[in-house]
């Protein structure tokens, strides 16, 4: 069903605050946040947030990494810049990880080859995982916290890398876990559930996907509209699936390319961790 009839461009960045029990979502295009409630715009492009309280995010910019008081609407200036003096980047997706540290993807604003770069802002550091990545993506974590998962999604490969199970850092090399190039799929946003099941919205496709932990596909979700572009679980114990889309491209009447969607009562979620500063 249509949860939220307010087009969005590039709609991205779904994030479900376990605390105010809200779901905010990104228009990076129009460098807006939007909650059911209201809307912010910004100077700067905007694409992913973590949640600090329940008064402040962390959100992503083309520069770096600020923090959002949600009552007064105040963006601060960069917690820590990211690819300072670029000009041919911005952030994209983007989510906190299992010990309090924020990962979050860098793109070129026309998706030039190999400009952008996977990052992680932990413990006051921000160290580069990932680089040469066209369009960063898909972003995610096990729950039993052995695996992050991203994708470069140019390539249709979903990657894997193992983590430092006390610090969460990477601990190993990134093998590819699925590969979507047979199937022609594009893999956009990811979100694992509490049973280790991946959700990846695939653009062009208008669906969501389902792959078990041994990376077979379970099922296909469809939603409205071409681009389905992020998934994030919510609502009453976390069984909801929201799910982000974009208008980017479609020409003619827009129809609910953009929207964002619900799939009520699908699965169950982890709850989005907590950014730790």
């Amino acid at each position: 069903m249509i949860y939220d009839d307010r087009p969005c461009s590039l709609g991205e960045g779904p994030l479900w605050h376990p605390l105010r029990r809200e779901l905010f979502w990104f228009d990076i295009n129009a460098r807006t946040l939007h909650s059911k409630a209201q809307s912010w715009t910004f100077d700067l492009s905007v694409s992913a947030a973590g949640w600090i309280d329940a008064q402040t995010l962390l959100i992503a910019s083309e520069v770096g990494l600020h923090l959002f008081e949600i009552a007064s609407g105040t963006l601060s200036a960069p917690r820590v810049m990211i690819e300072e003096g670029n000009r041919v980047t911005r952030s994209n997706d983007g989510r906190a990880d299992p010990w309090g540290g924020f990962w979050i993807g860098t793109m070129g604003y026309n998706a030039e080859a190999g400009a952008g770069a996977i990052y992680r802002f932990f413990g006051g550091e921000l160290r580069k995982l990932v680089a040469d990545v066209t369009i960063s993506n898909a972003i995610c974590f096990t729950p039993d916290r052995t695996y992050a998962h991203f994708t470069d999604t140019v390539t249709k490969q979903i990657m894997r890398i193992p983590l430092d199970p006390d610090t969460g850092w990477p601990g190993g090399a990134a093998e590819v876990w699925l590969d979507l190039n047979a199937a022609g799929l594009s893999p956009d946003g990811a979100i694992i559930d509490a049973s280790g099941t991946f959700w990846v919205a695939l653009w062009g496709a208008g669906c969501v996907n389902t792959y078990g932990a041994d990376s077979a596909l379970i099922a296909s979700h469809k939603v409205g509209g071409v681009h389905a572009t992020c998934p994030a679980f919510g609502g009453d114990d976390l069984g909801d699936l929201f799910v982000t889309s974009a208008s980017e491209g479609i020409t003619g009447a827009l129809g609910e390319n953009g929207m964002t969607f619900c799939l009520e009562r699908v699965g169950t979620g982890q709850q989005e961790h907590q950014v730790i500063l």
